[in-house]
């Protein structure tokens, strides 16, 4: 093969050419000498650095080690939430949300599913439902971009029906967003953190480094993980200086302006083309299959499809060995070959089976599309 092509972006993206990590000082943050008090200025500009793209309050942000770990501390701070009885998520949540959900249930927490529509995505309908037979809950998880699908969610709708449902008397609901997918992929477009309560972000998914993250929370919350009191309480261990720093210049790099615009729209055009292509093959299938070239319910950064009669993992093989990166899913749910997010969309079993993510990044071209259609005329030959 002459050369690779990364089409898993989903899984986390190439790292950036930052070279700024030896720059920053090695004191701890919280270290009141001068090398310390040098890492924690850098720390907390990265903050606001941070909080000025998402236009948020720096105050609102704590650093963690990623998307996993936000996601956490917001769903096990409810366990000093006893007024909290019954917690939802969406039936195609990540692993860390969902996993931990389970775990909440085993401690005592009494959990619900919210359905999803066959497209993958999360209505307020579909919330209304939930809440219909469990009206005391008081949490509910709903992400923004689905990791293996790349649905959307419209957490804007899904926000004000919250609000009129609390205007009649209902009791308020803790809205989580998981935003990982979304960050730096709306093509300039802000990111409803002003909808939510509380948000999770990963930097190594938009270039930063592994080991950092955010979570955003509207009003600050207790969480049960102790120790030396950094993040105000929130998160503690000693921050990651340099991983911050990473985050925050890859922020101001692709999440807003007109480079992050223009990268959208031809994100936009190298799906079109694919899409076309799987659309005209016999042996090829979208998941969901109505979803069309310009489809606004769908993130054109991730696209989940199926040769039929080929399993997935067959597929992910065949490609590999041809110099393609793709997955047939969440990089954390790998070691299973359970598919519960195509599952809870209602799709056929051989069609979970078969089902394969692909998934484009900012230095993904043309030529890497049409590579991989050319690719994969010659897969579905020998298979």
């Amino acid at each position: 093969m002459d050369r690779r092509h990364y089409f898993d972006w989903a899984a986390t993206a190439p790292p950036d050419p930052l070279d700024i990590i030896e720059k920053i000082p090695f004191g701890n943050p919280s270290s009141r000498h001068v090398e310390g008090r040098a890492a924690r200025r850098i720390l907390e500009d990265a903050r606001e650095r941070c909080a000025c793209v998402l236009g948020v309050s720096a105050e609102q942000l704590y650093w963690t080690s990623g998307g996993t770990e936000a996601n956490a501390l917001a769903l096990y701070s409810l366990l000093l939430r006893p007024r909290v009885n019954a917690v939802l998520f969406s039936a195609v949540e990540h692993p860390s949300v969902r996993e931990n959900c389970f775990m909440l249930e085993r401690l005592g927490r009494r959990i619900a599913l919210i359905p999803v529509e066959p497209d993958g995505r999360v209505t307020a309908a579909c919330l209304e439902k939930t809440l219909g037979k469990h009206p005391d809950a008081g949490f509910a998880a709903v992400m923004l971009v689905n990791n293996e699908t790349g649905a959307i969610n419209n957490i804007e709708e899904i926000s004000e029906y919250l609000q009129k449902r609390r205007i009649t008397g209902a009791r308020p609901i803790h809205l989580h967003c998981d935003m990982v997918q979304a960050l730096g992929k709306t093509g300039g477009k802000a990111l409803p953190l002003s909808r939510v309560d509380s948000a999770s972000m990963s930097g190594h998914k938009i270039g930063a480094s592994r080991g950092i993250g955010l979570l955003y929370l509207k009003k600050p919350l207790e969480t049960i993980f102790k120790g030396g009191e950094q993040e105000r309480g929130v998160r503690s261990g000693t921050e990651n200086t340099g991983g911050a720093v990473a985050l925050a210049s890859c922020m101001e790099r692709y999440v807003h302006g007109e480079a992050a615009c223009s990268e959208y729209e031809n994100a936009c055009k190298r799906f079109a083309r694919l899409i076309g292509f799987l659309r005209e093959t016999g042996r090829c299938a979208l998941i969901p299959e109505d979803r069309s070239a310009a489809d606004s319910r769908f993130s054109p950064y991730i696209l989940q499809m199926r040769v039929k009669g080929l399993p997935g993992e067959v597929l992910v093989r065949a490609l590999d060995d041809e110099g393609f990166a793709v997955s047939t899913g969440s990089a954390c749910s790998s070691a299973s070959n359970d598919r519960p997010v195509l599952a809870a969309m209602g799709a056929a079993k051989d069609a979970q089976l078969e089902g394969v993510r692909i998934s484009q990044g900012r230095s993904t071209a043309m030529d890497d599309i049409d590579a991989l259609i050319e690719t994969l005329k010659r897969v579905i030959q020998r298979y």
